[in-house]
């Protein structure tokens, strides 16, 4: 057995290597790893024989050189841009949100004293259906917000370089490069900060909604998460919000208009700001033709055809409904879309703004084609205290009050003249009231008559044209621009006629510059939101009190409101005094009786009235003395029964103008005491 085991290893072929391969010492192989290296390195560097000239030659030494600089710096930037994302995903939010049922957040506004003036929101967020939506809905989206939806893997690099582009050419972000996938993905998971590391999760997430989910699963998503504006969260609400239609029921100009709102809910709310909102539907409805999702006629069809905002009555109170609108607007501008339950605590006064609308609606007359109005009032401090933006709001939900801009007419001459007593000019400096020219423009008085010499005090009391006019040339316009501006008066134009108020601007905004007229001389902030509240106490906004710069030293301010006051005393504004009250303000009539205002104010609150039409027609010979200062004095003599009498900063007049001024006190109470006049 032992011969024939043998006989069988001996048949074994035999491996030459294992011949000739050398036995490694043992203290060779218990060395480590470091040392063995190092010989092999010395092993190297000894001089080799020469190689036959047959081998290939080696690469230059430049050559190789050049190729690893070049690759380290792409290998370094790819090793950041790994790392960068690993960090970025440290620390990502969970996705649950994306899956679980959602439901609008609930936001309760209460007025000064904590009535509730508005509850809304709390309901389960409706899913979306593409297939029930008009095209025109999902084609706007993508023509204005991401054109390439459909190609590109959740992010669009060619989108980021243009925006990054566009922005650094403007030196400020004015495009933002996200894709629908990745607004998606910050509207659910993330926050609104701005950092690098955001929107690398932005990315990211993006990317994944793209592999977990398809195009019209993400636009089905988008469009039941996309926030409007004013807590309302979803398609369905949008439409119900601002049309009180369901969005399948939606034209083409009006989803244009919702797909348009979404690049900034407050900025472009057509209830707030309906020119800028306009502006941005034709945006919107150009990009579509543009891309083929609408022909020539559609095109023109769509930009043609008017919109009406009717939104849905979600107000318990009346015609708090303009006011409403305004702080969910402005709630956007301050802590951006809800995610929780919120409470908003307002500066309006629930009781006034019932006594607001009481007058407004019994004061109109449709017989005199006096058939809209809008009120406002303001209390020292700038606070709103309430705001009629209209006759009825279920009706129409146009603010007036805020977006009505019209020519105040003579309601502005108060800059004019409080630019000259800034200048130097006394209330009684003489003018004469006589036909005058200025580069070819002749002014005239409202009564067509001219009363000759007169103060400035009764000139301002008269409304005469004339002689506003003189001053205005004679400190200078840009003298009067500077002066409004200070009081928040912008965007005005040194023309001749600014001295007549032939520049449009909302009753919100020169109410609003009235003010330091009756607070003795302070500037202030105009504000509605007092605070806003999260459901767990935390404090998400709190309006910030400016510090106060008194815009008006005491003369001056005593002198205007010397002036003021006699207006209301002997003047065109008669029919706004209050018995026992310090009254002052200026009535305004505009050319054929297009617009009528009355801004008046006593020690407490500031309130402005306008009273015209939509359309711009003319009223039947209602000026700012008499449907408009009716209606202040109905409001205001009801609003101030619980509030102690106060005095305005005023001054002594002169002996002589103090004589003079009696006698128009007198005839002022003869006059009142007549029967009225029938028009």
């Amino acid at each position: 057995m032992q011969e024939e085991h043998h006989t069988k290893e001996s048949t074994k072929p035999i491996d030459p290597a294992e011949i000739i391969r050398p036995i490694i010492p043992v203290h060779v192989k218990l060395q480590s790893i470091w040392q063995r290296l190092l010989a092999h390195i010395k092993h190297l560097k000894k001089p080799k024989k020469k190689k036959s000239k047959k081998l290939k030659k080696k690469k230059p030494k430049w050559l190789v050189w050049t190729l690893w600089v070049l690759g380290l710096p792409s290998g370094a930037v790819t090793l950041f841009v790994l790392g960068w994302f690993g960090y970025a995903a440290m620390d990502m939010p969970d996705t649950a949100p994306l899956w679980a049922p959602d439901s609008t957040p609930q936001i309760v506004i209460l007025d000064r004293h904590g009535r509730e003036i508005l509850r809304k929101g709390g309901a389960k967020a409706k899913p979306v259906d593409l297939n029930a939506l008009p095209a025109s809905l999902s084609n706007g989206l993508i023509a204005i917000e991401d054109k390439r939806f459909y190609k590109h893997p959740g992010f669009d690099p060619i989108g980021l370089a243009r925006a990054a582009k566009a922005n650094y050419q403007a030196g400020r972000i004015v495009q933002g490069g996200s894709t629908l996938t990745q607004q998606l993905a910050k509207n659910v998971f993330l926050t609104r900060e701005r950092t690098l590391k955001r929107k690398t999760q932005e990315i990211m997430f993006a990317v994944w909604l793209e592999l977990r989910m398809s195009k019209q699963e993400i636009l089905e998503t988008y469009l039941s998460r996309v926030y409007f504006g004013g807590g309302t969260i979803g398609i369905e609400s949008g439409a119900q919000r601002f049309f009180n239609k369901p969005a399948k029921d939606l034209n083409t100009s009006e989803a244009a208009l919702l797909v348009g709102l979404l690049q900034a809910p407050d900025r472009l709310n057509p209830l707030k700001n309906r020119r800028r909102s306009s502006e941005r539907t034709a945006l919107v409805l150009s990009a579509m033709r543009a891309q083929g999702y609408l022909s020539q006629f559609e095109w023109e069809q769509a930009m043609k055809a008017p919109i009406e905002i009717e939104p849905l009555a979600v107000n318990t109170n009346g015609g708090a409904g303009y006011f409403t609108d305004w702080v969910l607007a402005t709630m956007d501008k301050n802590i951006g879309q809800p995610h929780s339950d919120i409470t908003i605590q307002t500066s309006l006064d629930l009781e006034m703004q019932k006594r607001a609308e009481t007058a407004v609606q019994t004061g109109l007359d449709n017989k005199r084609n006096a058939q809209q109005a809008a009120l406002m009032t303001f209390d020292g401090d700038g606070a709103v205290r309430a705001m009629v933006g209209g006759v009825d709001y279920r009706h129409s939900s146009y603010n007036r009050a805020l977006s009505g801009n019209r020519q105040p007419g003579s309601a502005f001459k108060p800059f004019v003249y409080l630019a000259a007593l800034q200048s130097g000019f006394s209330p009684w400096k003489i003018y004469e009231d006589k036909p005058i020219e200025v580069d070819g423009w002749k002014p005239g008085n409202f009564s067509n008559e001219y009363l000759g010499e007169m103060s400035m005090e009764k000139a301002l009391a008269l409304s005469i044209n004339t002689v506003a006019v003189q001053v205005n040339e004679a400190i200078g316009r840009d003298k009067v621009v500077a002066t409004a501006t200070s009081l928040g008066l912008g965007n005005l134009q040194p023309y001749a006629s600014l001295a007549l108020g032939a520049q449009e601007m909302s009753l919100y905004d020169l109410t609003a510059a009235y003010v330091p007229f009756a607070n003795w001389g302070y500037s202030i902030t105009p504000h509605a939101i007092e605070a806003i509240y999260s459901t767990d106490g935390d404090v998400l906004y709190s309006h910030a009190a400016h510090e106060k710069k008194q815009v008006l030293d005491t003369r001056t301010l005593g002198e205007i409101n010397a002036m003021l006051q006699t207006v209301v005393r002997s003047g065109t504004g008669k029919a706004a005094q209050i018995y026992g009250r310090d009254v002052a303000g200026k009535t305004g009539t505009t050319n054929d009786y297009r617009d009528a205002w009355f801004v008046g104010y006593t020690a407490d609150f500031v309130t402005g009235v306008w009273v015209g039409n939509d359309d711009n027609s003319k009223m039947a010979r209602v000026t700012g003395g008499t449907i408009p200062a009716r209606i202040w004095q109905d409001y205001m003599s009801v609003a101030l029964q619980d509030v102690p009498e106060a005095n305005l900063p005023t001054i002594t007049r002169p002996v002589l103008f103090a004589k003079d001024r009696k006698l128009e006190i007198l005839l002022a109470d003869l006059e009142r005491a007549l029967p009225p006049i029938l028009p």
